[in-house]
């Protein structure tokens, strides 16, 4: 019970202490708990919708795929003779055949998309009476023939649609122009979706290309008949059910869930992982915290010591402090987490993705996790500088103000720091000699990770030398004052190694990543110049990736005038019958024969032109050497959807490039031999060159040529490369903006150990004030030591960062990827901003120390 009390008394006697160190736990809770009640809620949202949207049994086609985007413009359908097959079925009231696809694009009359910005799909598809199950027409009515749409009621909310206006449907059999009949509202929350209905004839002509079929059956039960029963029912009563997929309500929502499971599951780990580096950064902010009071408490300890308490007793009610500050802290987290689910919830609105908060989920879990993270996590940093409170002597806190020096275990460190760093950078060694990069990426991460805690580990000993040099550099300048600071960052090298460690760990992914994604762009750039030779680059836009490009839009492209010529490239799939006997399923690039002109590839033997001859193919150094082939050995390929043929080896390319790295290429002709018409893919992408001293004319006429359809972009060279860069520039400052929790709790952590060197000075600051130190000069001092520290962070930080990304580099150069540029400019930027986030820190802790009485400091014991 005493324990207690003095713990009780001791936490809120230096609350104000504690309270970064609280809001560090805080921070870090929040963000756990805030990504786990945000991707519980989107399970629950897409749980109730594919729940409300899925009829009691559904029948479609064996090979169909939740998620799939069909690379022919149609989806996998069923014949339509089947509805009457399934109507036979015992304990069925109602079979319907169901119209969907996601290969359209659907714009209004100012031919604006109306597509989500979140990557969130357009559906078309007929009106059932299944749909009433998710949907009620809240105006107007269903559309009753091939000039009428109905669109969802969150679509023209958006776009400020009302009844009457046109809609034009961009399918795979031509563009379909209706007016607005009806608008329908979701009985659950639409996480995004576009959603426009056709009559049912329409769909099928349209979006299918024939009147027979469709993409798959709904199957509504008799009162009494469960779903299970049902589906058995259907099963007997089809012709061939081996070749359909049936599905009760039940594992249908299961099956779409799963198809949304790994996106959801990526951005939940993802998320967690940058809580976690917080978390990492937060145990070092307690660790001062903690170590700093302790100091201050020497003293007090003693007493306590001489008077009975055990070592135990002592460890014990540093720990119970620690406690306190972690519940209250995860407490706190929690419901600032719940409260940043919701702001998620707000801006991915903003964005085009509903999400309600009626659906928001807080699994009971959730909190639990976020209380025993949170108070494990500050267990586990105080406990060093609690075993080290338990073990003051009595005399020597009574007679010393402050906890000695353990030279001993400081030379341990540094070895045991040492042997890390050395480890990390033999794993980051063997990264960079590495053969292949699924090999080296192991030691890479091994590498980086012993690497990180050397670096911490060794962090005192770096604080004495880097710190020196910065002050010879910087410090210095200011003369007295500078030396104090020196001075009195080096008081504690252990402290300012362990605050500039917290800044070092955000600050070296910043650097890491900085430098893998320059290189990228810049190795793709140096490509693009070396191996595209085509002018232009045609494809569907990074929003609506996946997507084939219209067979409306290549049409177009291949009738634009200026071009000298226009490469069609379609990605077909197909089962090799290699030499040996064994089989491989891989993917050729059927293109024209202009594509060796617009995408020059070395080739190790034979010509790559010929391998656009009849019944010719190419492929890939390393393909090739797996499997023993050599030019002028054939290949069965069994063509997906298609027929059989022998390809003969007509050139070897060269794997050592970052641009179609493995591509094998066959004539656009042959495969069309083999492929049936409506199964053969749509282009992937359309190369074009502008004819002689057109290059001007001809960019614009492509780019009149696909107006008509939003989704298409042209891209000359320039363009594409911009469009590279800004694609990696967008998922780096995502990366960035999750990472600057960590680099904010860093930046507590400086603030804190200013403000706890403040107090534990105090006595110090008022001698020097009374020997003639100004207020002003006091602040500049403080100002100064955080700005070394927070440089020697970013030093620390930026070299370890780089050192990863060049390593990092040699494992994208066996892709292709070759060149290294480091982003100096953003280094430096980096730099100099530690510099401006020392002197934030600084601002509270010096203020309080320019406002101390200076008899009142003199006199502190």
């Amino acid at each position: 019970m005493t324990v207690w009390k003095t713990s009780m008394r001791n936490f809120f006697a230096h609350k104000g202490r504690m309270a970064l160190s609280a809001v560090a736990v805080l921070l870090s809770v929040a963000f756990v708990c805030g990504t786990l009640v945000f991707t519980d809620t989107m399970n629950t949202t897409f749980d109730k919708l594919f729940a409300a949207t899925s009829a009691d049994v559904t029948v479609s086609p064996k090979s169909a795929k939740a998620d799939d985007t069909p690379q022919n413009g149609k989806p996998e359908s069923l014949p339509a003779s089947v509805v009457a097959q399934v109507e036979r079925a015992d304990g069925v009231k109602k079979a319907e055949g169901s119209v969907s696809s996601m290969a359209v694009t659907v714009v209004d009359s100012h031919n604006k998309n109306m597509g989500s910005e979140t990557g969130a799909p357009t559906i078309a598809g007929n009106w059932t009476q299944n749909e009433l199950r998710s949907m009620e027409i809240t105006s107007g009515h269903a559309p009753r023939g091939p000039t009428e749409v109905m669109v969802d009621a969150d679509t023209a909310d958006k776009h400020h649609l009302k009844l009457g206006d046109e809609l034009r449907t961009i399918a795979v059999t031509g563009d379909i122009r209706a007016r607005i009949s009806g608008i329908a509202a979701f009985k659950v929350t639409n996480p995004g979706a576009a959603i426009v209905y056709l009559d049912t004839a329409t769909a099928q002509q349209k979006l299918l290309g024939t009147r027979d079929v469709f993409t798959q059956i709904s199957v509504t039960a008799e009162p009494g008949v469960s779903d299970t029963q049902l589906k058995r029912n259907v099963a007997t009563a089809l012709d061939g059910p081996a070749a359909y997929k049936l599905q009760t309500q039940k594992e249908a929502a299961e099956a779409n869930k799963d198809s949304m499971g790994s996106f959801l599951d990526v951005m939940k780990y993802a998320m967690l992982g940058f809580a976690g580096i917080a978390f990492l950064v937060g145990i070092f902010l307690i660790v001062n915290t903690f170590s700093m009071l302790v100091a201050q408490r020497t003293r007090e300890i003693g007493l306590m010591r001489a008077i009975g308490s055990s070592r135990k007793q002592v460890n014990r009610s540093v720990l119970l402090e620690a406690v306190l500050l972690g519940i209250v802290g995860s407490i706190l987290g929690v419901a600032a987490g719940v409260g940043l689910a919701v702001g998620l919830m707000k801006v991915m609105g903003a964005v085009g993705m509903e999400l309600s908060t009626e659906d928001l989920t807080i699994a009971w879990t959730t909190p639990v996790l976020g209380l025993a993270l949170g108070i494990v996590v500050t267990v586990l940093a105080a406990y060093v500088p609690a075993r080290r409170a338990g073990k003051v002597s009595p005399m020597a806190a009574l007679r010393d103000a402050g906890t000695p020096a353990d030279a001993k275990s400081g030379w341990i460190r540094a070895g045991l720091g040492l042997v890390l760093t050395g480890a990390g950078v033999a794993a980051l060694w063997t990264t960079a000699q590495a053969d292949k990069a699924s090999e080296g990426s192991l030691f890479l991460g091994l590498g980086v990770v012993l690497t990180l805690i050397g670096f911490i580990v060794i962090g005192p000993l770096l604080a004495g030398v880097v710190v020196r040099a910065l002050s010879v550099v910087v410090l210095r300048l200011f003369g007295p004052v500078g030396r104090l600071a020196e001075r009195n960052a080096l008081r504690n090298p252990r402290r300012t190694g362990a605050t500039g460690a917290a800044l070092m760990i955000g600050l070296a992914l910043v650097a890491c990543l900085s430098v893998v994604g320059s290189s990228m762009v810049a190795s793709a750039t140096d490509e693009l110049d070396k191996s595209v030779g085509a002018d232009f680059i045609v494809q569907v836009g990074s929003g609506d990736s996946g997507r084939p490009v219209s067979r409306q839009a290549s049409a177009a492209v291949e009738g634009a005038p200026h071009l000298a010529h226009v490469t069609h490239l379609k990605e077909v799939r197909a089962k090799l019958t290699l030499p040996g006997g064994g089989t491989e399923k891989v993917g050729l690039t059927a293109a024209d024969p202009t594509y060796a002109q617009d995408l020059r590839r070395d080739t190790l033997s034979g010509e790559l032109s010929a391998a656009y001859g009849k019944d010719a193919m190419s492929v890939g150094s390393k393909f090739a050497k797996r499997h023993g082939l050599k030019v002028g050995d054939r290949l069965e390929a069994a063509f997906e959807h298609g027929s059989t043929a022998t390809l003969k080896i007509a050139a070897i390319t060269s794997d050592d490039s970052a641009l179609d790295t493995g591509a094998m290429y066959t004539n656009i002709t042959t495969a069309a031999r083999h492929v049936p018409a409506d199964r053969m893919p749509l282009d992937a992408i359309v190369f074009a060159k502008a004819a002689p001293d057109q290059q001007d004319q001809a960019y614009k006429s492509l780019k009149a040529a696909v107006a008509t359809d939003p989704t298409i972009k042209v891209f000359d060279q320039t363009d594409f490369k911009q469009e590279l860069k800004d694609q990696i520039g967008q998922l780096l400052k995502i990366v960035y903006g999750l990472l600057a929790l960590a680099i904010i709790v860093a930046v507590l952590g400086v603030v804190n150990t200013l403000a706890l060197s403040v107090v534990e000075r105090t006595r110090e600051i008022g001698l020097i004030r009374a020997i003639g130190l100004s207020r002003r000069q006091l602040r500049r001092m403080i100002r100064l030591e955080s700005v070394v520290i927070a440089v020697f962070g970013a030093l620390l930080g930026l070299v370890l960062g780089m050192g990863w990304g060049a390593v990092a580099h040699k494992l994208l150069a066996l892709e292709g990827m070759k060149i290294l540029e480091i982003p100096w400019p953003t280094i430096i930027a980096v730099f100099v901003g530690s510099a401006f986030v020392g002197l934030f820190a600084a601002l509270v802790p010096a203020f309080r120390a320019g406002r101390m009485n200076v008899l009142n400091a003199i006199a502190t014991e």
